[in-house]
């Protein structure tokens, strides 16, 4: 069985590393599925989730990132994560009242970078909240 070594790595700390079958996630355009020997490549990653079919046992990992970059290579697969969370540490509560602190703060915004930056936060706590959904259902 071929497998892929894959490291999931955020600015505070590593969140995955080991092998896998299989790992999908959001690229800048659209979702892009790796398996071994793929063919390299290197694109910026949006806010979403990383799912990591394990080598060792076929269960599947969940990490949440909030963007970065994903570089393959044919045996390896490495996600430099703005920031990265693992699925069970995801918050649905803390992230729903992000995102409507966001919508207020898009509502009251004074100016340009006041919008783009509550913007950016809903963004962010949309996907998170999708990403958590998403997970609920596997």
């Amino acid at each position: 069985m071929a497998t892929i070594h894959v490291d999931v790595v955020s600015a505070e700390q590593s969140i995955f590393s080991g092998e896998a079958k299989f790992v999908a996630l959001p690229g800048e355009n659209g979702e892009l599925g790796i398996l071994p020997r793929h063919t390299p490549l290197i694109t910026r990653i949006k806010p979403g989730a990383v799912r990591i079919e394990r080598a060792d046992n076929g269960q599947e990992e969940f990490v949440f990132v909030a963007g970065g970059i994903l570089e393959v290579q044919p045996d390896r697969v490495t996600v430099l994560a703005d920031t990265a969370i693992r699925g069970h540490d995801l918050d649905e509560a803390k992230a729903l009242e992000a995102k409507r602190v966001a919508e207020e703060a898009i509502k009251n915004a004074k100016s340009d970078i006041d919008l783009a930056r509550a913007q950016s936060e809903f963004a962010l706590m949309a996907a998170q909240i999708a990403a958590i959904q998403k997970l609920r259902r596997k």
